[in-house]
């Protein structure tokens, strides 16, 4: 969507505004609440009028047995150290032409710095559905909206050089936009499209550009879509 200039610009904001304070996020439940609401809301993120904030608190996450039944829940970061299975979620986005959209994650992040990776990928809050957190963090890593389907789940274990542990019962999440993304600075610095094709022949040249849990999944990811 191309920027407006003066007057058009004022204007443009203002209407977005007055539709956002009416109908564009519900902030108890973190949904947009019409498709006319989302339009004004990704529009007011795009031209740089609202942002996305990563609260500096601590973060939660979800402790889980191998059938991904809850036993606990703990900080982030401690269960990263420690090497806690715990619930997560991967979303990956196709465009009409089948090609698959990646993330270049964000410098600042504590492992697979600077890696690609599927579309977004994070955690569900404690109490929180598993299907509505990876629609939210779609929405905060990328500035996208889509309807996503279950798509299976990987468990899996790697150390990382830093002494990290990543331990996961992933849920994974398919699902179709041809947007154009809304990076946030935070959790990701570049992105593209790519076809299945050309990830997989990129990957065998150079497996050390890529996330591990991505080249885990890929496979059965491309099976489902």
């Amino acid at each position: 969507v191309p920027r407006p200039k003066g007057a058009d610009e004022a204007r443009l904001v203002r209407f977005l505004f007055k539709v956002g304070s009416r109908e564009v996020y519900n902030y108890s439940t973190r949904r947009a609440k019409s498709r006319k609401g989302l339009f004004a809301y990704q529009n007011l993120f795009r031209y740089g009028c609202i942002h996305i904030t990563m609260t500096p608190t601590k973060e939660y996450v979800i402790y889980v047995d191998e059938q991904d039944r809850q036993i606990g829940t703990g900080e982030k970061l401690e269960a990263h150290q420690k090497g806690v299975l715990h619930r997560a979620i991967s979303v990956f986005i196709f465009n009409a032409n089948g090609e698959l959209m990646l993330q270049k994650r964000a410098k600042t992040k504590y492992h697979s710095a600077g890696l690609w990776a599927n579309t977004c990928c994070s955690h569900p809050r404690p109490g929180e559905d598993t299907a509505a957190a990876a629609k939210r963090r779609l929405m905060e890593e990328m500035g996208l909206a889509a309807d996503l389907r279950h798509a299976g789940h990987l468990l899996y274990k790697v150390e990382f050089q830093n002494g990290l542990i990543e331990h996961e019962y992933d849920h994974m999440f398919i699902g179709e936009s041809d947007a154009v993304p809304v990076l946030n600075p935070d959790e990701a610095e570049d992105w593209k499209w790519m076809s299945p094709e050309d990830v997989n022949e990129d990957i065998a040249i150079y497996p050390e550009k890529y996330s591990y849990w991505f080249k885990l999944a890929l496979e059965d990811i491309l099976s489902k879509k």
